[in-house]
């Protein structure tokens, strides 16, 4: 018997054919996001979270930026496969096709705004919902992200089929929540902001 991990307040939905059909037409929709976002860091070995907040840019195609800008400074650019790190020291421009775990997360970030995260392959799904939300558990199956992640579950919000939330739970027992806030759909957002040089 397979031990099946429940989520207070949800309920697990068998049939996902309609809420693929919806959260993919919904992606289509979209050419860009703006917003901003709260992280909150659980780190198991400290009694206090890391609470971070920022701003974030999606456009199509494969184009994510996250600023941090609280505590500290941190900027990730993902322009198709090139990536930029930045702190308050030092800059990096690292190509994700050089890195296979950075390729395999990359590749969620785009499939969560892009509609496709159901049919990433290196994930089993399961769906939940409840009156406001869908969840959707993406379990890894990749060798490369299960020595990282134990699951990552995406909130969608039932009006419009925009991830609100992502719960990253690693292997650790630490877990990283990023909400997506004020968000601007199909805004005009030049291509500098997704820069990598």
């Amino acid at each position: 018997m397979q031990l099946q991990a429940q989520y207070a307040g949800y309920k697990q939905v068998t049939n996902t054919e309609d809420f693929k059909k919806q959260f993919s037409k919904a992606a289509q929709g979209t050419q860009s996001i703006q917003c901003d976002f709260v992280q909150d860091k659980n780190l198991s070995m400290m009694a206090d979270k890391i609470v971070s907040t920022g701003k974030f840019w999606f456009k199509r195609d494969n184009k994510v930026r996250m600023e941090y800008e609280k505590p500290t400074y941190y900027l990730l650019v993902i322009n198709g496969s090139n990536i930029k790190t930045k702190d308050s020291q030092k800059e990096n421009k690292v190509s994700a096709k050089s890195n296979k775990v950075f390729e395999q997360v990359n590749q969620m970030m785009i499939d969560c705004v892009q509609g496709t995260a159901l049919d990433n392959k290196s994930f089993s799904t399961r769906l939940f919902e409840n009156g406001q939300n869908y969840m959707v558990e993406l379990t890894p199956l990749a060798k490369s992200l299960q020595g990282i992640f134990k699951s990552i579950n995406l909130t969608v919000d039932k009006k419009d089929y925009s991830v609100v939330k992502m719960d990253m739970l690693e292997q650790s027992g630490d877990n990283t929540v990023i909400s997506f806030l004020h968000k601007q759909m199909n805004v005009n957002i030049p291509d500098a902001v997704f820069s990598v040089k």
